[in-house]
């Protein structure tokens, strides 16, 4: 059975930002790399452990996969069955900023 994925109001405005600092030289390809990035959290629904353990957190349940120059990390509900997007980080900023990575997130 596939996993629920779930987007964190801090993934959805990584995404919007994304999409705003891309779309400034090219609307196209804001969207090409938008649904790119989708595509590539699409594949946890059917391989949770695709990504590896985000030791920052230490917890084998966060976890990251690594696309292009993006830090995509989530964490599996204990009964393996949901998919939290976390943040999705470029890489070039400040991991310690993000509030992606507090324990309060609303989704």
């Amino acid at each position: 059975m596939a996993a629920t994925v779930i987007y964190t109001r801090t993934a959805r405005i990584d995404l919007q930002e994304i999409f705003t600092f891309i779309s400034k030289n090219s609307l196209r390809y804001a969207q090409k790399e938008i649904n790119e990035i989708r595509q590539e959290v699409k594949k946890l629904k059917s391989n949770l452990y695709l990504g590896h353990q985000f030791y920052e957190k230490g917890d084998e349940l966060t976890r990251e996969i690594v696309y292009k120059n993006y830090r995509i990390i989530y964490n599996i509900s204990s009964n393996y069955t949901k998919i939290q997007i976390l943040t999705i980080h470029h890489h070039a900023r400040l991991l310690s900023n993000n509030p992606g990575l507090d324990d309060n997130d609303d989704e």
